[in-house]
């Protein structure tokens, strides 16, 4: 499903995209019930001055801008002050991937040229590849402006919005980094090595949600509700013994994949 269409504009090229979401929500969701009846909770909206259920058709955006003083503000109007250009992906520049901390990005979009437009969108994505760059765009997405990291890849353009500086919290507990030994270093850089497989999405598992379905399943069938077997991750005594053991762990777990 398109969450939106847009166009990617640098220089004089303008190039007309749709954005597909790329991921989904797999989870389990639970339901609030009444403890006595098992019936759903429901919740009403309500008008805090005459106290009446306020249907969908009647509720609009207000913005408080004093004490219970609101001022009223329509979809329409809020698109109104957008400029041709906002409604466009503007590319302001371009970077490195590798100078951006994964902490900027927030959501990605999968984009696909729209007809008339798969000439210049190859074009943007096999240079962008070429020089192992990305490009950093700006467009209005609701009511702000939001900052977009285009990113190349083998089969296609990804865009990610990203945070702006002022959205990112200082780390909030720094910590002392204590002295490590050549050795200690060398051992954990083995360890490294040693777990270094190819990464393979397929493989990876949400296994506590699997769990949780089970869980339910067997609540479903009456069935009674069997503990997980606790498991001992054992205290670490010193350091490189218990590198040594890992790595000795992981040269057979490879042996045996």
């Amino acid at each position: 499903m398109i969450s939106r269409k847009s166009v990617i504009t640098f220089g004089m090229v303008a190039i007309p995209i749709a954005m597909y979401t790329t991921t989904q929500d797999n989870d389990i969701h639970f339901n609030q019930l009444h403890k006595e009846d098992k019936s759903r909770i429901r919740y009403k909206k309500t008008c805090a001055h005459c106290g009446k259920e306020i249907a969908a058709g009647d509720i609009v955006k207000g913005f408080e801008y004093d004490k219970d003083k609101y001022v009223v503000v329509t979809d329409e109007e809020i698109e109104k002050i957008k400029t041709e250009k906002e409604k466009s992906i503007q590319i302001l520049h371009f970077a490195q991937l590798n100078q951006i901390s994964p902490v900027y990005y927030d959501r990605t979009y999968q984009a696909v040229p729209e007809a008339g437009g798969e000439k210049a969108f190859e074009l943007l994505r096999s240079a962008l590849m070429g020089e192992q760059k990305i490009a950093i765009g700006k467009t209005v997405l609701g009511t702000k402006d939001t900052l977009m990291a285009i990113i190349p890849r083998e089969d296609g353009i990804l865009i990610s919005t990203m945070f702006y500086a002022d959205d990112i919290k200082e780390l909030q507990k720094p910590y002392s980094k204590p002295a490590v030994s050549e050795q200690e270093l060398n051992m954990a850089k083995m360890l490294i090595n040693s777990m270094d497989t190819p990464f393979d999405p397929e493989k990876y598992k949400d296994e506590y949600q699997e769990r949780l379905r089970a869980l339910i399943e067997t609540k479903i069938s009456g069935k009674e509700v069997v503990a997980a077997e606790p498991e001992s991750a054992g205290k670490v005594i010193d350091l490189m013994e218990a590198l040594r053991a890992s790595v000795e762990k992981a040269k057979k777990d490879k042996e045996t994949a």
